[in-house]
């Protein structure tokens, strides 16, 4: 029987959500006779699940109110907050639980019980550093050991058989299956030329004979630029935007690539948590951010003046540090991947 009530508040990017997983497998193990809740959004319990790391999902409420009575009825004893707002810390503040953890930012220090210090440079700003070890400093608040920064996640065998029997072309591919993540919630600096991606996807399968998938999110933004792709290259690339997939049988086609390149979004950890082989293409952001010790994954960082600048929209005449990036480089290396045996 679980003695304690713990709540555990996600981060709201599913990039973070998935670079928590090493901190929120060492919480697991440090209070192994608790009951653990997560709180966070439904598409990140369908990436997060199955696992061991927690035994109920709580998702957010619409409005303040509703999420403070909601977080009440769990009548949890303590709060991790690895989410950062102040909102967050308001509503646990709110919903009576007697110990809050989590980084004193935002203005909400009086709201927390425990506080950590985020990393800071001279001028006061946040100091570039991995995310993996952000939150596990949470864990070691706890005792943690936090030696493993690998993160984490686990396909349903059921959501391998749906996808199975939803793509008949994984029955019978005749090369490499490489997936293509052209879009990037965080805003239009991050992305990829349009037309690169559909020369790579074009190159991809007449030099490797590969089967080519976009794989962007159910918004118009993202699906309009997989629909782009596709309208320029000859090779006519599997639009994910027009097939729905929950975040279980997303994973699971993740789990079958050869090869995953992307622009530095939330599918990246997807790949990375997988184990699977990433290039991942970085312009404004600074990599140190997302840094992860993982050796299946080569980064391309585009070069400009003014890298990185960490903006969601470019405010330069051109986009340099993304064009600077060429469709040769992505393949060159993109090959050893591709012409391994695994492939």
């Amino acid at each position: 029987m679980k003695s304690n009530n713990i709540l555990i508040w996600l981060p709201t990017p599913l990039g973070d959500a998935i670079m928590a997983t090493p901190a929120l497998r060492e919480l697991r193990s440090v209070f192994q006779q608790d009951r653990i809740t997560f709180l966070g959004p439904e598409f990140t319990r369908q990436i997060l699940s199955p696992s061991p790391f927690f035994d109920d999902w709580m998702l957010p409420q619409k409005g303040f109110f509703k999420n403070v009575h909601a977080i009440r009825q769990g009548r949890f004893g303590t709060c991790i907050l690895t989410k950062n707002s102040f909102g967050s810390a308001l509503t646990v503040w709110c919903s009576g639980i007697g110990r809050r953890v989590g980084y004193a930012r935002e203005g909400r220090s009086w709201l927390l019980t425990d506080r950590l210090a985020p990393l800071r440079s001279e001028d006061g700003c946040f100091k570039p550093a991995p995310m993996v070890e952000y939150y596990l400093k949470l864990a070691k608040q706890f005792g943690a050991a936090a030696a493993n920064k690998k993160p984490e996640l686990s396909v349903d065998p059921n959501d391998i058989e749906a996808v199975a029997d939803t793509f008949d072309f994984l029955k019978s591919l005749s090369g490499p299956l490489v997936i293509l993540v052209p879009g990037g919630a965080f805003g239009p600096s991050k992305l990829w030329p349009i037309d690169r991606y559909a020369a790579l996807a074009d190159r991809l399968s007449q030099q490797y004979r590969a089967t080519v998938v976009l794989s962007v999110a159910p918004v118009k933004e993202e699906i309009a630029i997989a629909e782009s792709i596709c309208d320029m290259a000859v090779s006519k690339p599997v639009n994910l935007g027009l097939i729905p997939l929950t975040g279980g049988q997303l994973k699971a086609l993740y789990s079958q690539a050869a090869l995953v390149i992307t622009n530095d979004t939330g599918p990246r950890h997807i790949a990375i948590a997988l184990n699977r082989p990433v290039v991942s293409l970085f312009g404004p952001n600074n990599p140190q951010w997302t840094q992860i010790e993982y050796d299946k994954e080569i980064q391309i960082i585009g070069k400009a003046p003014c890298v990185p600048c960490d903006k969601p929209v470019c405010r330069q005449n051109e986009h340099l540090c993304m064009e600077s990036i060429t469709v040769e480089q992505v393949l060159e290396k993109a090959v050893p991947f591709l012409e391994s045996p695994r492939a």
